[in-house]
C-alpha cells in the first residue's frame, strides 16, 4: 500500500537495537551523573535507571535469537 513501508519490515539485527540501548542507557546515566550537587535521590534514581539499561542491553546481546 505505502511505497515507504517495506523499510519498516526488514529484519533488524538484535545487535542494533541492543546498542542503542546501551547507548541510552550510557546517555541517562550520565545526565544522572551530572546532577551531583542537585537532589540526592532524584540523581540516583536516574543513575540507577540508566546503569540498568546498560546492564539489560548487554545481556540482550547474549541472548541467543529465536529462529523462525
Amino acid at each position: 500500500m505505502f511505497m515507504f513501508m517495506d523499510r519498516f519490515q526488514k529484519k533488524r539485527s538484535s545487535s542494533i537495537s541492543s546498542w542503542s540501548v546501551i547507548g541510552l542507557g550510557a546517555l541517562v546515566a550520565l545526565l544522572g551523573f551530572s546532577m551531583r550537587h542537585k537532589n540526592e535521590r532524584l540523581q540516583a534514581g536516574i543513575t540507577g535507571f540508566g546503569l540498568a539499561h546498560i546492564l539489560l542491553g548487554a545481556l540482550d546481546m547474549l541472548r541467543n535469537a529465536v529462529k523462525e
